[in-house]
């Protein structure tokens, strides 16, 4: 999730780095080669998750919608010698999606701080994993290579259910595990504490804001492990952090809020 300035931007509604050389075999997804995906640090990446879909960026990875994104245009990113991430949320319901009626009202929370979202009570593991499945299974089956579940630190938020950090890993991984059976790499998303418990059990990291909070150097563990950090950053200019972001081995850009086509690199 956009990182929420509850004290300072409420809801916003409205809404990379140095590469390193390519991965030798890009292209298909990880069922054809009977691999998945393991992206390396210093990648180039796209975020866009709204807007009509630019496949003319000239990035390694393009993290886009998982549910509006075809699998014809997953397949014409791979052309390209492109790889593709599948955005969804996973901690949230969102009521704008056609499975959005499959998920029980008994476990929908607070809103997120975005139109439309609820946060889910994901202590409801035996009930929340076919729903997450099926998500999955929907991103396999358009040919991604990957996929960023969202919403993946309520533990942290006002989400209405008293959710305990032992509560996060244990949904975290669920995640990660379906990822893994469909061939698919998972990136944890934001969820800065517990990368020590998590930097095992997932194959890259999203980031949003650790320049403006300070806090880059504590996804170190994923660089460190050979995994590549995606980071996003939408109120510091690009001089700002993108020195740090290569020092530390980071694939940052800059973007706007509402994650159009829009970008600048470091």
């Amino acid at each position: 999730m956009r990182r929420l300035l509850w004290a300072v931007v409420p809801l916003l509604l409205a809404v990379a780095c140095t590469p390193s050389p390519p991965p030798a075999a890009r292209g298909g997804s990880a069922e054809a080669t009977g691999e998945r995906w393991r992206p390396r640090p210093g990648l180039t990446w796209q975020w866009q998750l709204s807007g009509r879909l630019d496949l003319s960026v000239d990035a390694e990875v393009y993290d886009v919608d998982g549910f509006t994104t075809t699998a014809a245009e997953v397949a014409a990113l791979h052309r390209k010698g492109r790889k593709a991430v599948c955005y969804l949320s996973a901690g949230a319901w969102e009521e704008f999606r056609p499975d959005a009626g499959d998920f029980p009202k008994e476990l929908l929370g607070e809103g997120n701080g975005w139109e439309g979202e609820r946060w889910l009570d994901i202590r409801a593991t035996a009930r929340l994993e076919p729903l997450l499945a099926e998500r999955l299974d929907m991103c396999r089956d358009k040919g991604f290579d990957a996929v960023e579940p969202d919403n993946t630190d309520g533990y942290r938020n006002r989400t209405g259910f008293p959710l305990t950090a032992a509560d996060q890993l244990r949904f975290n991984r669920l995640i990660a595990r379906l990822a893994h059976e469909r061939g698919l790499a998972v990136g944890l998303k934001n969820d800065l504490d517990q990368i020590p418990e998590l930097v095992g059990d997932f194959d890259f990291a999203v980031n949003e804001q650790c320049a403006e909070y300070s806090e880059c150097e504590r996804l170190t563990p994923f660089v460190k492990a050979g995994k590549a950090v995606f980071h996003a950053e939408y109120e510091l200019p690009v001089d700002r952090f993108c020195a740090r972001s290569r020092a530390l081995g980071l694939s940052s850009l800059l973007k706007r809020y509402e994650l159009d086509a829009w970008r600048r690199t470091c």
